[in-house]
């Protein structure tokens, strides 16, 4: 790893994410699907909620799986989630840490591990693949007055981020929405939550650039 190009704060928005879409997979599909027993599939396309666990009619968290039985998948979705949990923390800084991240979620989509996170570990892979380049491109695209603006929205923009991320987490399971029992529009809500949290994840990436970008000019 090279000292001089490594970005803390790409590599926090990355580990963050990451973290956050490990607890997913986890809690809103393994979990499911090992208390749906020892029992056939019954194809590729799963609901990872069944009926005897849903708490409302779209909570079925619907997935994808090349394992023909409910509790396989569901501890082989665990597994894999708790290695990208893992793997965040650990090693997504490394020389191929943003590829095996890549192929850790593929496997987890392949497992049982949910559909929807597509939207957000594609784009959070393709940003900690700058956890140790230079920035030079970003620096020539960012003014430094947008810079210094765009480096103290960091951490608002990362913590934003993971609380609608958690909202979609739970809007997935419970479908709790305050004043609101109408499941077309809680589903409609659900995706409005999930669309939000893949335009706030790139605002963080780019805001953490800034500041990467920032810091490092100050230290020179």
């Amino acid at each position: 790893m090279n000292k001089s190009n490594y970005n803390h704060k790409t590599r926090l928005s990355a580990t963050v994410i990451a973290i956050l879409l490990g607890m997913s997979g986890f809690f809103n599909h393994g979990l499911f699907e090992v208390l749906q027993g020892n029992k056939a599939t019954n194809g590729f396309y799963i609901e990872a909620i069944g009926e005897t666990h849903r708490f409302w009619l779209y909570g079925t968290e619907g997935a994808f799986t090349l394992i023909p039985n409910f509790l396989i998948t569901g501890i082989f979705t665990m597994l894999v989630s708790c290695a990208i949990i893992i793997w965040a923390i650990k090693f997504i800084q490394t020389k191929h840490g943003a590829t095996i991240f890549l192929l850790l979620m593929i496997l987890l989509t392949l497992v049982g591990g949910g559909l929807g996170h597509i939207v957000l570990f594609l784009p959070t892979w393709a940003y900690a693949t700058m956890i140790n380049k230079p920035l030079d491109w970003w620096e020539i695209k960012l003014s430094e007055s947008v810079r210094k603006v765009l480096a103290r929205m960091w951490m608002p923009m990362l913590v934003l981020t993971s609380l609608s991320w958690l909202i979609v987490m739970e809007l997935g399971i419970f479908g709790l929405v305050p004043n609101q029992t109408n499941p077309e529009i809680i589903l409609n809500i659900t995706f409005g939550f999930v669309l939000l949290t893949v335009l706030l994840a790139n605002l963080t990436f780019i805001s953490g650039f800034a500041r990467d970008i920032e810091e490092r000019s100050f230290q020179v």
